[in-house]
């Protein structure tokens, strides 16, 4: 028994560990610009992406997720997703990367924003161009600035994965979930929280490696 649980709950740790890295590959970089784009001279533009940065980070992932899922179909007639599990996964994915892709560009923007002035306007003495400035100056600070936060929001990643099961995507969670409606058993649902410490302990790890890597700001 304990051989078919840990392999199921191996199964729904990889759906977990695919959401998850997807989730980080799309939503950082598209967080980046939504955190440039916020601080934009560009009135029309910063309010926006501002009010849309608030409206994502006001309601519940879960909502949007059920929303992004289920909607389509409602409103087109038919499910944009497929009802099989690589649609599960997408549509999860795609929940997924527009809500933390609105929290990482607000830790992107204080990042940014807590660059000193005066180092930018060093860099346009000496004659460097916007992006040079961007990418030599302040970017490079701002990642010393912004990984603590971060982390946290990384590690808060993995636990939100467990939202996939509310439209039945077979990840950590629904795995463990299942001995406990099939087989009346709850010690499986231990066993998960198990694998979530582990893929926590090990993001624990790797960000205190590079905070140290960092440290070369101090």
């Amino acid at each position: 028994m304990f051989g078919t649980v840990t392999l199921e709950l191996m199964k729904g740790l990889w759906t977990t560990f695919q959401v998850f890295i997807l989730t980080l590959i799309f939503s950082l970089p598209i967080g980046l610009v939504l955190g440039i784009g916020s601080t934009s001279r560009w009135k029309i533009l910063r309010y926006v992406i501002q009010m849309f940065v608030w409206i994502i980070r006001g309601t519940p992932l879960m909502l949007q997720l059920i929303i992004i899922f289920y909607g389509p179909g409602l409103w087109l007639g038919h499910n944009i997703w497929s009802g099989n599990e690589a649609g599960r996964i997408t549509a999860t994915v795609v929940a997924f990367v527009i809500n933390y892709a609105c929290y990482f560009s607000v830790i992107f923007r204080g990042g940014i924003e807590g660059v000193p002035v005066g180092q930018r306007e060093a860099g346009q003495v000496l004659g460097m161009t916007k992006s040079q400035i961007f990418f030599k100056i302040t970017l490079l600070q701002m990642v010393k600035r912004v990984v603590p936060p971060m982390s946290n929001e990384v590690i808060t990643l993995v636990k939100d994965t467990s939202l996939a099961r509310i439209i039945a995507a077979y990840e950590l969670t629904f795995a463990g979930f299942s001995f406990m409606k099939s087989a009346g058993i709850t010690w499986p649902l231990f066993y998960t929280g198990v694998f979530y410490l582990a893929f926590i302990g090990i993001l624990t790890l790797l960000f205190n490696y590079i905070e140290k890597k960092l440290d070369y700001f101090r």
